[in-house]
């Protein structure tokens, strides 16, 4: 290749990048009264820096290829930062290596551009083989603690099986969101831990987390559901024992496995939840998006929880690496106390956003039907919303 075609190339993938970031994003209206989504994604690999996946010097690369291949960018932490906008996404190369890289948005909508390096992140003595879906929490102690899953190859499995692992809770914390030290691995009764989010107040003096206790890597056994546990110190985090707040149920949206997904926000009414459950198709596992309310005081008591899924993947969502999933990490409540952004990924691929208010996610909360568990209860509750609907008179 030419020096003459390289800076052709080159231009070309400039100016498609920049183009792509700087994309207005549009809201998808009318909605369904509770959330909006937007036109386009927030973040692909596509987004990603051309400095990251090109060396872009015509000696060492004379025909610009990709030298770092990123394969997906999704599942991100988020938080409003000296008045910026940031999530913590989870970048995977080709090479199936995940790795934690920080993008910043004027508005939190559209134009993400990443920090110019990703996050450089201490290892422990053991070291990762893989870590991703980062929560950020701005605790009240005064530091902000990222948590997020650590995984290594499982050291009880046979020679013969590459693929057992075991996953723990990493966590590091940070001031600045640049400079990062890394803790001890949380400490549960659970042979793994995922999905750990650190709650931002501390809770009888102690440090709580909410844990999703699991036998295996992909199984949860005999645990599951969304536990709640405490601990004296973040260094190291310890949990003598966990209680599960939140359990899986058959026939439900978490009949197979369910976990916390950002830390709860505190409202009037209670701390607000969004988690996601997991249920098994015909065609696979489908991960959904659900809301809860807990107690103020009591954290471990539910006080609402609406039947369902709050978000599913629809049209090109459905499909990715691993198709049919939603997942969230990270929502923002704004400054003025109403507007939540909610970012979530959809089928392990790439990451978007739906905007709502903190009233219309407390109304959806207290006045949405919860499960009745059967078909029975489902109809029963669907005719009275009918009925009320023909004794106004306007259908």
């Amino acid at each position: 290749m030419s020096n003459t075609d390289f800076e052709q190339r080159l231009r070309a993938l400039q100016a498609g990048h920049e183009q792509r970031i700087s994309r207005p994003n549009q809201p998808v209206l009318p909605g369904n009264g509770i959330f909006e989504r937007y036109e386009n994604p927030v973040l692909t690999a596509a987004h990603t820096p051309l400095f990251w996946r090109y060396d872009l010097n015509p000696l060492t690369n004379p025909y610009l290829q990709e030298r770092f291949g990123i394969n997906a960018v999704f599942n991100a932490g988020a938080i409003k930062w000296q008045g910026k906008y940031l999530v913590c996404a989870r970048v995977e190369g080709v090479d199936r290596k995940s790795f934690f890289a920080i993008a910043e948005s004027p508005n939190g909508v559209d134009q993400f551009r990443f920090w110019d390096f990703p996050v450089q992140l201490p290892e422990t003595a053991e070291p990762d083989t893989n870590v991703y879906d980062m929560r950020l929490v701005a605790h009240e102690d005064g530091w902000i603690y990222g948590l997020f899953c650590t995984e290594r190859k499982d050291p009880a499995a046979p020679t013969t099986d590459t693929s057992s692992a075991v996953a723990q809770c990493g966590i590091v914390r940070t001031r600045d969101l640049r400079e990062w030290e890394r803790l001890p691995d949380l400490r549960t009764p659970s042979p793994q831990q995922r999905n750990v989010v650190l709650h931002p107040e501390f809770v009888q003096g102690k440090y709580a987390f909410y844990t999703r206790p699991q036998d295996g890597f992909i199984s949860t056994g005999a645990g599951g559901g969304i536990g709640f546990g405490l601990s004296d110190s973040m260094s190291p985090a310890v949990i003598d024992q966990e209680e599960i707040l939140d359990e899986k149920r058959y026939h439900t949206v978490y009949e197979v496995k369910n976990g916390q997904g950002p830390a709860p926000i505190k409202t009037a009414e209670g701390w607000l939840h969004l988690a996601h459950g997991v249920r098994n198709t015909a065609a696979g596992l489908r991960y959904v998006l659900y809301l809860f309310l807990t107690d103020l005081q009591d954290l471990t008591k539910i006080i609402y929880k609406p039947a369902g899924h709050f978000i599913a993947p629809e049209g090109p969502e459905r499909v990715g690496d691993v198709s049919n999933v939603t997942f969230a990490n990270g929502w923002i409540l704004d400054d003025d106390g109403q507007g939540v952004l909610i970012y979530y990924a959809s089928s392990d691929t790439r990451l978007h956003v739906a905007s709502s208010t903190l009233d219309r996610l407390l109304d959806y909360c207290k006045n949405t039907a919860p499960d009745g568990y059967r078909s029975a209860t489902s109809v029963q509750t669907l005719s009275a919303l009918i009925q009320r609907n023909l004794d106004l008179g306007t259908v």
